[in-house]
C-alpha cells in the first residue's frame, strides 16, 4: 500500500529529491551513527584515480578516456570523447558496468559518473576518481553509489577556498562513515529508491523518526520548487520560509525539550501569583475570567511541559489606544500610528506629536517590549515590538498594546504573532465585513502556545538565527545561485535538527 505522495509532477518531484539528497544523508548517517561506530570510508572502499594520459597522444579512435567534462548527470557521455591507443599497461585504468566514479578537482568537483551497460571499455582519466570495494560481501550493490552520494557534498565542502578546487582519493578515504549491516544498508536503499519514484509504503523502512524527518524536508524542497514553476520570485520563498520556521517555533519542532526545565504549568501558577499582586497594587484592573480552552479547541498537541493558555493570561493588560490628532512639529510626546510601522521598523524622527492630558500619559506611555497590534484595515493584525525606546511616545487608538508580563520572553509572544497559528484565529476571529477589524476581547481569547521559561530563551536564540540565514540569503537573490543554494540548505538543516 502506497503512502501520502507529495503532489508536484514526477519531473519536479526528482528534482527536488535529489536537490535534498545530501541533507536526507546526512540525517540517515547520523542516526546510523548511534548504532555503528563512524570510520575512515578507507577501510571498506577505495577512490583509485585515473591515468596522466598525454593529450598529445589522443587518436581519432581507439579506447575511449572518460574525462570530468564526459560524464553529466551521472551518465557517462561519449559525444565529445578523446580516445587513447589500447595497452595492456593502462587495463588497470579500465571502468566496467556499473563502476561509480567522482570528479577530484576543478568547478564541478564532487559530480558523481555511473558507467551505463553497453559502453565497452573505457579508461579512467586523472583527477577522476573510481570507487573499489575492497570485501564486495560486506555491501548491498546498490547502497555504495549512496555512500558516494554522501560523500558528494563533502568533496564540494573540501574543495572550497581555491582558485583550483581539489582533492585527492586518500582524503575522501579518511572521511568517516558508519557502515550499517547488509540488511540496514538493503532496507535504506529501499527507502531512498521508494521516495526517490515517490512510491512511499505505509511502513517503517530503517527508522521512522529519521524518515518521517526526510519527507517533511521533501516536502518543503517540493513545495519551492512548486512556487519555482509558479514563478514566484526567491523572495516569496524566503518569506515562507520565514513562516515555516516561526510556526515551527510555537509547536515546539526547533529546539529539544529539556526534563530539567521548570514545566509551564508551574510558570502559570507563577505568573497568576504576579498578576494578583499587580492588582492589589493597583497597577492593573481585575478582568473577568476567562474562559477554559477545551480538548476540541486545541490546534495541535505541544511538546511535553508545554502548556495551552489564552493570551491575555501571559500579559498585564490588553487595551486600545489614544485617540487624538497628529502634530507635525515634532514637539511633546509623539503619536505613534499604524501607518508609521513599516517593515517592521520605525523612523521615530517622522513620528508626528499630538497633545494629552498629563493625566493620561501614564496610561498609554510605551515602555520597552510592549507589543502593537494594528486593529482594523488592510494591516489588520501586523504587529511590532518596542526596542531600543528613546523618545517619549504614546500609541494611537487603531493600534492595540499588549503588554507582556515579566516572567515571559516578549520576543517569543512577537514570534507567536508572526506565525500561522497566530494568523488563522485572527482571521477567524475579525469583524466587520466592509473593513475587517480584531478587538480586544478577541485578541486575549487567542489560544496560546506556552513553553517552559528557558526553552522560550532557546527558541528566540534559535529563530534569531534561522531568520539571520534568511536574511543573508535574501542578499544572494539574483547575484550567486550557488550559495543561495548552501543558506537554503543551512536553514532547513537548522529548521529541522534537534
Amino acid at each position: 500500500m502506497k503512502g501520502t505522495q507529495i503532489m508536484i509532477g514526477k519531473d519536479e518531484h526528482q528534482k527536488a529529491f535529489f536537490s535534498g539528497l545530501s541533507f536526507f544523508m546526512d540525517l540517515i548517517n547520523k542516526e546510523l551513527s548511534k548504532k555503528y561506530l563512524p570510520e575512515p570510508l578507507g577501510n571498506h572502499i577505495k577512490v583509485l584515480g585515473g591515468y596522466a594520459f598525454k593529450s598529445s597522444e589522443y587518436k581519432s579512435q581507439g579506447i575511449p578516456v572518460i574525462r570530468i567534462s564526459d560524464f553529466q548527470q551521472e551518465k557517462i557521455d561519449l559525444s565529445n570523447v578523446q580516445y587513447y591507443q589500447e595497452s595492456e599497461e593502462y587495463d588497470k585504468y579500465e571502468l566496467f558496468e556499473g563502476d561509480i566514479i567522482i570528479a577530484l578537482t576543478g568547478g564541478t568537483i564532487g559530480k558523481l559518473g555511473i558507467v551505463q551497460k553497453g559502453l565497452g571499455k573505457l579508461y579512467l582519466n586523472q583527477r577522476v576518481g573510481k570507487f573499489s570495494v575492497l570485501h564486495p560481501k560486506e555491501f548491498y550493490d546498490k547502497y555504495v553509489y549512496w555512500i558516494a552520494r554522501g560523500v558528494q557534498e563533502k568533496v564540494k565542502g573540501f574543495g572550497y577556498g581555491g582558485a583550483q578546487p581539489n582533492i585527492s582519493g586518500s582524503q575522501i578515504e579518511e572521511i568517516r562513515f558508519p557502515i550499517p549491516d547488509k540488511k540496514t544498508q538493503e532496507r535504506i536503499v529501499a527507502f531512498l529508491e521508494d521516495l526517490k519514484n515517490n512510491e512511499i509504503k505505509e511502513k517503517e523502512y530503517f527508522y521512522e523518526e529519521t524518515e518521517n524527518k526526510i519527507k517533511r524536508l521533501l516536502k518543503i524542497i517540493g513545495g519551492i520548487l512548486i512556487s519555482q514553476n509558479l514563478q514566484k520570485d526567491n523572495i516569496d520563498y524566503i518569506s515562507k520560509l520565514r513562516q515555516a520556521i516561526l510556526q515551527g517555533a510555537v509547536q515546539g519542532k526547533l529546539v529539544p525539550q529539556s526534563l530539567n526545565d521548570e514545566p509551564a504549568s508551574e510558570l502559570i501558577k507563577k505568573i497568576k501569583k504576579e498578576k494578583e499582586k499587580l492588582i492589589k497594587e493597583g497597577k492593573i484592573r481585575k478582568e473577568k475570567n476567562l474562559v477554559p480552552i477545551n480538548e476540541e479547541e486545541i490546534p495541535y498537541e505541544l511538546p511535553k511541559g508545554w502548556e495551552w493558555c489564552r493570551l491575555r493570561e501571559v500579559c498585564e493588560r490588553i487595551h486600545y489606544g489614544y485617540t487624538a490628532s497628529a502634530v507635525h512639529n515634532n514637539n511633546g510626546i509623539r503619536l505613534l500610528r499604524i501607518t508609521d510601522i513599516q517593515n517592521d521598523k520605525v523612523n521615530w524622527l517622522s513620528v508626528p506629536s499630538c497633545q494629552i492630558k498629563d493625566s493620561e500619559v501614564d496610561k498609554y506611555l510605551l515602555n520597552e517590549n510592549d507589543i502593537l497590534i494594528a486593529r482594523t484595515g488592510g494591516t489588520i493584525g501586523k504587529t511590532y515590538l518596542i526596542k531600543n525606546l528613546n523618545v517619549k511616545s504614546i500609541f494611537a487608538s487603531y493600534l492595540i498594546r499588549a503588554v507582556p508580563l515579566k516572567k515571559i520572553n516578549p520576543e517569543y509572544i512577537k514570534f507567536f504573532f508572526s506565525s500561522t497559528l497566530y494568523w488563522e484565529q485572527l482571521f477567524e476571529k475579525s469583524m466587520g465585513t466592509g473593513q475587517p477589524n480584531v478587538n480586544g476581547v478577541a485578541l486575549s481569547n487567542l489560544k496560546f502556545p506556552l513553553p517552559p521559561l528557558a526553552e522560550q530563551k532557546h527558541i528566540v536564540e534559535k529563530v534569531d538565527k534561522l531568520m539571520h540565514y534568511c536574511d543573508e540569503l535574501e542578499k544572494q537573490v539574483g547575484e550567486n545561485q550557488g550559495n543561495s543554494e548552501k543558506l537554503m540548505g543551512a536553514v532547513l538543516r537548522e529548521s529541522f535538527e534537534k
